[in-house]
């Protein structure tokens, strides 16, 4: 898919506005702090002190609204959603969330799928760890720069963030999930609820833990994957290369273990669920998630939390040794 600078910049600001509703955030609020509190139990004492001497230097603005209530008091796993109220104000920072890397694309063209006039996960990422490792940064940035690093560690291992099929990483795929049949939030919009993104962003971690607080699931999820977690930790930061594992766990599970298939699109630039060739494609979609749907995602999506916040702590870690 070739995009000139100025589109791409148009069409990823576009998908950043779309995103700013909770339905798209990556992995919702009980997701994120999930992640934040993993990571928390695996970071040295000296990268925790580190990171709650920041973030406290330089507290949350309390007039910025936020959407995940109530607030949670512990500032590391309160941070973890911050990125996504900040977007609401700072638009320019939607397209750090995610990664558009079509479904036919190859592992070796996903710098192209990262435009630097918008920058994308994997360069934001690189971004705040350059920050946060300069010494001379100020306060404020260094603060913003934790907190955006929190948070895109999360999305970039929703496999949505990774990925796209002319759909906007699935947003614009109408599916029932249970009992509930998708319903268009807005006439001729091709938004519509549920879509495959809330799902994974939402559904299915509440499904899997229904009612339990994130503190509750981070540490039954903390001991489940146990086993794996050392091997996590050993592994370099490798932005690019978790970008490339969620494309695959979309391909296998997200989009693979649909009811029905939906064909690899032959990747084109769209700007809106509204685009009338998209809207025509996804609204003969009829996507029913149950039962089996649920049970291959689940253990997809617990994986990806608990390596989310491994590897957080690990990133951190390395930064404060």
């Amino acid at each position: 898919m070739t995009r000139t600078p100025r589109f791409a910049r148009a069409l990823l600001i576009g998908f950043a506005v779309l995103a700013a509703v909770p339905s798209a955030w990556g992995w919702g609020c009980k997701g994120h702090q999930i992640v934040a509190l993993i990571a928390e139990q695996h970071m040295t004492a000296h990268a925790r002190d580190a990171t709650l001497q920041i973030l406290a230097a330089s507290p949350i603005d309390p007039s910025l609204a936020r959407y995940c209530q109530p607030i949670v008091p512990d500032p590391f796993a309160d941070s973890s959603t911050w990125a996504d109220d900040e977007r609401k104000v700072k638009p320019d920072t939607g397209p750090w969330h995610f990664v558009d890397i079509p479904r036919s694309a190859r592992e070796s063209d996903i710098a192209k799928y990262c435009p630097p006039v918008t920058g994308c996960v994997t360069s934001a990422l690189a971004d705040e760890v350059r920050i946060l490792r300069d010494p001379k940064a100020a306060p404020q940035a260094r603060a913003d720069a934790l907190r955006f690093l929190i948070h895109f560690v999360g999305d970039i291992h929703q496999p949505l963030h990774s990925t796209t099929n002319n759909d906007l990483g699935g947003n614009c795929v109408p599916v029932a999930f249970f009992d509930r049949a998708p319903v268009e939030s807005k006439p001729l919009s091709g938004v519509f609820y549920p879509n495959l993104h809330e799902v994974w962003d939402v559904e299915i971690v509440e499904h899997f833990s229904p009612g339990e607080p994130a503190s509750q699931v981070a540490k039954k999820l903390d001991q489940k994957f146990s086993a794996k977690e050392s091997a996590w930790e050993s592994q370099p930061a490798d932005f690019p290369a978790w970008a490339w594992e969620s494309h695959q766990l979309a391909e296998s599970t997200v989009y693979g273990r649909l009811p029905h298939a939906i064909p690899i699109q032959t990747p084109r630039s769209i700007t809106s669920c509204a685009d009338d060739a998209s809207r025509a494609a996804m609204s003969q979609l009829d996507e029913k998630l149950g039962d089996d749907y649920q049970n291959a995602a689940a253990p997809v999506a617990q994986e990806q939390l608990a390596k989310a916040g491994v590897r957080l702590a690990a990133l951190l870690n390395s930064i404060w040794r």
